[in-house]
């Protein structure tokens, strides 16, 4: 095996938003950047210019984006979701703030016993986030 990359499919409401949501993942974390964006040409199934390919990195690990205009029976789902450990309580709150404005906290940040500040949401674009603080 080579590598193994994670890969987010934005389908149903969130068809056309990939490039959005990279765009406000990479303005979250440092060192984090869009690599490139592959589009859809016209007279494909999905429109014009909609994400056909985007490679980006959230402090320097890399993921893959893209829409897709089918009609799919799934989305995303908390069960696979992004754990971040982050190193100050400052980082951990402001990225919790952002990531959940417009989404649905599952555990609001608090000490689980597990560790001393943990928390579970899905963004605006149903992606799934862990945030763990770990000085």
């Amino acid at each position: 095996m080579k590598t193994i990359k994670t890969s987010l499919m934005f389908v149903g409401d969130q068809a056309g938003k990939a490039e959005e949501a990279i765009k406000f993942y990479t303005s979250l974390f440092e060192n984090s950047k869009i690599i490139d964006i592959e589009r859809v040409e016209a007279g494909g199934h999905d429109p014009e210019g909609a994400v056909k390919l985007a490679r980006f990195s959230i402090n320097g690990t890399l993921f893959l984006a893209m829409d897709s205009y089918y009609d799919h029976q799934f989305s995303f789902t908390p069960t696979m979701s992004l754990h971040v450990e982050c190193g100050s309580e400052k980082e951990i709150e402001d990225v919790f703030k952002a990531l959940s404005d417009g989404g649905k906290v599952l555990m609001p940040l608090d000490n689980y016993g597990f560790s001393e500040k943990f928390g579970w949401l899905n963004d605006k674009y149903g992606v799934s986030w862990q945030l763990n603080l770990s000085n």
